[in-house]
């Protein structure tokens, strides 16, 4: 478990890194639809692990279903309140009045302490077992993808060179990876918060899911786009289920 912790860390720090990269290189118009795609197909997966990975595992190991949704509902406010303090996500659009308040640097220190969260995420979930660690660690990486490009948006329309901006999103990133292994052995030790990492995560998900990725598709109002839109969200849901399922995943 400790090699796949390893790894999926790594995938979704530098991982996703560079295959914002690739997409930034890309042309706007192609980097636009590939992106508007990822963000659909984002929300229906993080929607899923959610909801049918996370919270009844944590359901599961815990006993109580209250103290798990008073965990969720806390984890929620933490992080809407979070936003509103340090402005830690970023819409796809430089206009945005985030990013009239979002500086290079704020958002790189935002970036950093989003990506150790995802460390301890990736940690608890394959402490919990092999299926809701890779729904997680994939769910992770779909939607690190949109937000690592838009962070490279930011940073150039702050003045930075293409090196500059990569290597800093490098520096960004890479709290995940230790975060991930010194979340194993701390969780490993103490069992019995697993479940509550579980919950806090699930709410992490649910919150980026509703209250970051959500808005943005609902900028989009073309019939056309609409469709696009709901066939990707299923097909996020489909996957995530299917990942959960064949893993024995069933309850």
């Amino acid at each position: 478990m400790l090699f796949w912790v390893i790894f999926f860390s790594i995938m979704g720090s530098i991982g996703a890194i560079l295959a914002a990269s690739v997409f930034f290189i890309l042309g706007e118009n192609i980097q636009k639809k590939l992106i508007s795609a990822l963000l659909s197909f984002a929300t229906g997966t993080l929607l899923t692990a959610a909801l049918i990975g996370l919270i009844p595992e944590a359901i599961e190991m815990v006993g109580e279903p209250h103290l798990v949704t008073i965990v969720i509902l806390g984890g929620i406010l933490f992080f809407f309140f979070l936003e509103k303090f340090l402005i830690w996500r970023n819409c796809q659009n430089n206009a945005c009045e985030v990013h009239a308040h979002a500086p290079g640097p704020l958002v790189l220190i935002g970036d950093a302490f989003h990506n150790f969260t995802d460390g301890i995420v990736i940690a608890a979930a394959f402490l919990t077992n092999f299926q809701i660690g890779l729904a997680a660690s994939i769910t992770i990486i779909i939607h690190e993808i949109p937000q690592e490009t838009g962070d490279f948006g930011i940073l150039l329309h702050d003045g930075m060179t293409l090196k500059k901006a990569f290597l800093y999103n490098i520096l960004s990133s890479t709290p995940t990876i230790p975060a991930a292994i010194i979340s194993y052995f701390v969780l490993d030790t103490f069992r019995a918060t697993v479940p509550i990492f579980l919950a806090i995560s699930a709410a992490s998900f649910l919150y980026i899911a509703l209250s970051d990725l959500t808005p943005q598709l609902h900028q989009r109002t073309e019939t056309k786009e609409i469709i696009k839109q709901l066939i990707l969200v299923l097909l996020g849901i489909v996957v995530m289920a299917i990942i959960l399922i064949i893993g024995g995943h069933n309850h």
